[in-house]
């Protein structure tokens, strides 16, 4: 049996978001299995997961008075501080998430005799939006010794010698969603969660949700997350007549309990890879209504019509067909929320966690 290693997990910051979620995710069960566990992050957010005690936490960005002159000059910096975390580290494995962290992950760590895993949770177009980026994404990939991908429609992105290095691995379900499937009357209420801005979209959601309040005046709509639009959105919503029915309570802890006795749970995404939020609400057996990104990943999670319903991005008065449907049928949706309940063992985290587990060993042995 090989001995435990040190694991270093490099990414952004850990402010609450689907790719951070699955980083600390993983960070905890690697901890809890033994490993030495490391976090690596530019910056402290002001609205972050929690890590266990025993997780070391390091910060990889200049102090401002290490700054230079010129962007050139800040970047050397940046780069040779990375550098040095990993020369004074010394851990067995990198593992890098999301976009530029990936590149500078490489390069800073080359002839170091570090493996590297790089990973990219969301749509690799956006994540790599520039023709520039995408190319040298292309180019440096080839040298990490791992790649791993949520969806695998994500990897008709990358160059054909990228794509052979491509594993894809699910995001584990967090174990607060792992429970029996509420069985009482539903509350009257539609949710979503995630990110306040444009790509969720929650515009649509409060647009579908305005065509069926006259008919459902006992429903209310609850959008948790917080972010730039918030504002925007609440005085959208008051100008439909919402006000007293639309809510945006920010960001909350324990979502699992907030939203399990929710009538449906809605993602109106334009882009995701593999939504977390998405996966969360299926697990506990709500009955979901989703935008099929380009990405593939709630594709890959729904069966339209029988564990979950897809419509295309922007699409809001399909949404409040479908809305409308579910409401009217509460066997249907009865229905669609225990087949969506059935990813519980699909994804659970021993499975998922223990498949991550063995490819970074493999890519350590390599």
């Amino acid at each position: 049996m090989m001995e435990k290693k040190h694991i270093a997990m490099f990414i952004s910051s850990l402010n609450k978001g689907g790719s951070e979620r699955v980083l600390a995710n993983l960070a905890g069960y690697f901890y809890s299995k033994g490993y030495q566990v490391t976090i690596v992050t530019q910056y402290k957010a002001e609205n972050e997961y929690g890590i266990d005690s025993g997780i070391r936490r390091v910060f990889s960005e200049i102090a401002p008075e290490e700054t230079g002159k010129g962007r050139a000059a800040n970047f050397l910096k940046r780069f040779f501080k990375l550098r040095g975390i990993w020369k004074r580290e010394k851990p067995d494995l990198i593992l890098s998430f999301i976009g530029k962290n990936n590149m500078m992950a490489i390069m800073t760590s080359r002839f170091l005799h570090i493996p590297v895993v790089v990973s990219v949770r969301g749509e690799p177009a956006l994540e790599y939006d520039s023709r520039a980026l995408k190319m040298a994404a292309g180019f440096l990939f080839r040298m990490a010794d791992g790649i791993v991908l949520p969806v695998k429609k994500s990897g008709d992105f990358f160059p054909k010698a990228v794509r052979k290095k491509v594993v894809c691995l699910n995001n584990p379900l967090h174990p607060a969603f792992i429970r029996n499937v509420y069985g009482g009357e539903r509350e009257k209420e539609i949710v979503a969660v995630g990110r306040i801005d444009a790509n969720k979209n929650h515009e649509m959601i409060i647009r579908a949700f305005g065509g069926l309040a006259e008919k459902y005046p006992d429903y209310r709509l609850t959008i948790y997350g917080e972010g730039e639009l918030r504002r925007p959105l609440l005085e959208m919503a008051g100008e439909m007549g919402l006000g007293d029915r639309v809510f945006l309570p920010g960001s909350i802890s324990n979502v699992a309990d907030r939203i399990e006795k929710a009538s449906v749970f809605v993602l109106s995404s334009y882009s995701e890879g593999m939504p977390n939020t998405l996966i969360e609400a299926m697990a506990l057996g709500i009955p979901c209504v989703s935008t099929d990104c380009p990405c593939g990943g709630p594709a890959e999670l729904i069966v339209n019509g029988e564990n979950g319903y897809l419509i295309e991005p922007g699409d809001w008065k399909k949404l409040q067909d479908i809305l409308q449907k579910l409401l009217d049928n509460p066997d249907l949706a009865r229905k669609v929320g225990r087949n969506a309940a059935k990813i519980q063992e699909k994804l659970n985290p021993d499975t998922i966690n223990g498949m991550w587990e063995d490819y970074l060993k493999e890519c350590m042995r390599k």
